[in-house]
């Protein structure tokens, strides 16, 4: 029988979804100042368990307090108070309502912290980002010692997902941040046994694996995310990203979600170049481009070297297309991610057939040069629309976990400056 996006998946481990529609991780932000969940979090997830989706993937959990992708990230690490433990079964209690799973995508963002939080960041070598403004420090390279203890606490935040009533956990191996950081001959140019090679770059990654296995048992699920490739000459290729998915699909993982992209080439979100080097930049594969989701032709790739369910995330926005890709084969789940920002019920009205679309905000969303002035450098302007359309969408689910509705009426450069300014108040607020 041909699987649609409301047919049911039995995963490796056990577990059974209840149809194939995946929210994807997005940041939420709204942790408090010791980067503890909050009634918040309970909020949001409450609203989008709602929303009929068969999966809810957290944004990014970090390991390491010290290394956030934003001063509002939920972090577990060392021994959790009473406090940081209810919060977080209130969380996985709103989440899993109307038999959703709720999953932790856990994370270390590496030398992707922004300044505000930590001037040095740490990652496999000294490599800085090439991007405009100075958001990001410079990175120091990881110790062994260093390497071997972020290892630990993945496996230590996956047990107390589990413990506190989350279905599964996700590992985020994508999008430049420490484990993609690995991943790549670009960033990662280590001489001892965690660079060099595939195997060698790999190997912080397939450890984590192992380590969060080791926490979680083998019935409960658990994902990676990982790059197609990072789109960037010399870095991490498509040819890459097959072999590490043969690998990882003998490591008993239960969903591999596919994407690609860095802060530098955020093809995750469908935009280019936000490097200083754009010459750097790969071009997209022509029938990705042609077709509605951004990296299924690389699915297609990654299926014929592996066994375990597919899932490909970015640039679904109709039913169509959702299920012409399930019927295809190349890939099991589908997951979407910004449109649950402007319409938490988007996947409910898909899935009755109540709707044949979800909404697409991302279309509309662009500062012009005119703003700038026509002199305005092509990087700067790049910069902002990227960064302008992430605070968009960050500052509508901040608006959901507020109890307040979307505002699809507030303009990129004005997001970009509320953004800026809350994430600047985060930060300052945070219990150093």
């Amino acid at each position: 029988m041909t699987a649609t996006l409301a047919s049911p998946i039995t995963l490796p481990c056990g577990a059974v979804l209840k149809n194939r529609l995946v929210k994807a991780a997005m940041t939420e932000g709204v942790a408090d100042a010791r980067n503890r969940a909050t009634g918040r979090h309970a909020r949001l997830y409450g609203l989008w368990a709602a929303g009929g989706a068969g999966v809810l993937l957290t944004g990014n959990v970090q390991v390491d307090r010290r290394y956030l992708e934003r001063p509002g990230n939920v972090v577990i690490e060392g021994a959790q108070s009473p406090e940081a433990l209810a919060a977080l079964r209130a969380w996985s209690a709103a989440g899993t309502a109307h038999d959703t799973h709720l999953w932790m995508q856990i994370s270390h963002a590496g030398r992707q912290t922004p300044v505000s939080v930590n001037p040095q960041p740490v990652g496999p070598s000294d490599v800085a980002l090439a991007m405009p403004g100075a958001q990001f420090g410079r990175p120091r390279a990881m110790s062994e010692a260093e390497i071997l203890d972020a290892i630990v606490r993945f496996g230590h935040a996956a047990a107390v997902a589990r413990e506190t009533g989350f279905t599964g956990v996700q590992i985020h191996a994508a999008h430049g941040y420490l484990i993609s950081e690995f991943l790549s001959p670009d960033v990662n140019t280590r001489t001892d046994g965690w660079g060099g090679s595939l195997e060698n770059r790999a190997r912080f990654l397939l450890e984590i694996v192992r380590a969060v296995r080791r926490a979680v048992g083998p019935d409960f699920p658990l994902s990676v995310k990982l790059n197609s490739a990072d789109f960037q000459r010399g870095g991490f290729t498509h040819e890459d990203s097959i072999r590490v998915a043969a690998w990882l699909n003998a490591e008993s993982v239960d969903l591999l979600e596919i994407s690609g992209g860095t802060y530098e080439q955020p093809r995750l979100v469908g935009l280019d170049n936000l490097t200083l080097h754009p010459e750097k930049s790969e071009v997209r594969q022509e029938s990705t481009v042609a077709r509605e989701a951004y990296f299924l032709a690389y699915a297609s790739d990654i299926r014929a070297a592996t066994t375990m369910p597919l899932m490909v995330t970015g640039g679904f926005r109709s039913l169509a297309g959702m299920n012409a890709a399930l019927a295809d084969g190349a890939m099991d789940v589908v997951g979407v991610g910004r449109p649950f920002c402007v319409d938490p019920a988007a996947g409910s009205a898909l899935l009755s057939g109540a709707a044949t679309t979800i909404p697409a905000p991302e279309k509309s969303l662009r500062i012009g040069p005119g703003l700038l002035g026509p002199a305005s450098p092509l990087a700067m302007l790049r910069a902002l629309n990227g960064w302008g359309q992430q605070g968009w969408f960050c500052l509508q689910i901040m608006r959901m976990a507020d109890g307040r509705a979307p505002d699809p009426k507030l303009g990129v450069f004005r997001a970009f400056q509320d953004y800026q300014k809350n994430e600047a108040a985060t930060a300052a607020a945070m219990a150093r």
